[in-house]
Formats: structure tokens, sequence, C-alpha cells
């Protein structure tokens, strides 16, 4: 039987513990960066574009008004003749309103989407994060433990046996080097070694 035990992944298994401490640093801030992305984006479509779609709107809804005014007015006037530019002007502007009404649907449309589509992964995201933040803490902290455990059992030792010989080179365990005896104690005065 051996007098040490032959514990010899401890190594691999701290080796493993850096890495997942690496993989931690990482991911967390990934997946904080992805959420934060998500809600980017829905403040972007709901707020910034369509703020600016419904102010176009309105701004497009003016000259539609006024064009429509100034082509009335040339009509109700006889003194005027109707221009074929008030025309194209009226045209144009429907066609700018139009636009951005279409705008808008899309807008809304995507923000339905955006929903519907990222909130199931957003969901996902959030629950890989929370495992991170709390399960994989705790298998760092029990991977410690582990490598703790097992230096500590490699360093048991069969009773009733002598610990192993020193290594070529090391110094001699157990006494101080003014010590001419190699570590030996010397006998206590009461006949106890």
């Amino acid at each position: 039987m051996a007098d040490r035990a032959k514990v010899t992944s401890v190594d691999a298994i701290e080796s493993f513990r850096a890495n997942l401490i690496l993989f931690l640093s990482k991911a967390r801030p990934t997946l904080e960066e992805v959420s934060s992305e998500v809600l980017r984006l829905r403040g972007w479509l709901q707020n910034d574009k369509r703020h600016f779609w419904e102010h176009e709107m309105k701004m497009r809804g003016r000259k539609l008004e006024e064009a429509q005014t100034a082509l009335f007015s040339a009509m109700l006037s006889k003194m005027r003749e109707v221009t074929a530019e008030q025309q194209r002007n009226v045209q144009r502007a429907k066609q700018s309103v139009d636009e951005a009404e279409n705008k808008m649907r899309l807008l809304k449309k995507w923000d339905r989407e955006l929903d519907s589509q990222a909130d199931p992964l957003v969901k996902q995201v959030d629950q890989m994060h929370g495992y991170i933040a709390s399960e994989m803490v705790k298998a760092v902290a029990y991977l410690a433990q582990v490598v703790k455990t097992l230096d500590a059992y490699a360093d048991v030792r069969l009773p009733g046996t002598e610990p192993p010989p020193p290594e070529a080179g090391a110094a001699p365990t157990g006494g101080n080097a003014a010590d001419p005896s190699g570590g030996t104690p010397a006998a206590d005065p009461g006949g106890r070694p």
C-alpha cells in the first residue's frame, strides 16, 4: 500500500477553475451588452424615430394644406389661372404625407415585432445572466474547495508510516539549519522523545 494518496489532477481542476473565472469575466459583460442593445433599439423605435416621424407628419401635413390652399385660391380667383406647378406641389405634398404615414405604420409594426420576437430571447439572456451571476459563482467557490480538499487529502499519510524522503537537492525538514543532527529532536529531560 502506498504511503501517500495518489492525487495527480488537482492542477487540472485548478486550471479549469481559472478558465471558468475567465469565461465568467467575459460572459457577464457580453450578456449585459446584449440586453442593453435591445433596450437601446426599443428606445430608438419607441422614442427617437417615432418622435421624428410624428414631427415629419405634422410638417408635411402643413405643407400639404398650404399647397391645397394655394391651389384652391387659384381655382376660386378668376384672375389667376391654375398652374401645373401648383397641382404638382399638391401631389408632391400628398406623396410626402403618405410616406410619413407609411413610416409610422412600419415603426409600429417593428415595435410589435420587436416585442414578440426579442422578448423571449431577452428572457433567455436574463436567465443566463442570472445563472452565471449566482450558480457559476457558486461553482467557482466549490471548485476552490475541491482543490483545497484534494490538496489536504494528498498530504494524508497512513498511520505508522514515515514521510517520504526529501527530493534530491531539497533541504531537510523538521530542523533548523544550525542543528547539526539533521532535524532530529533531542530527547526531553523528562524521558519523552
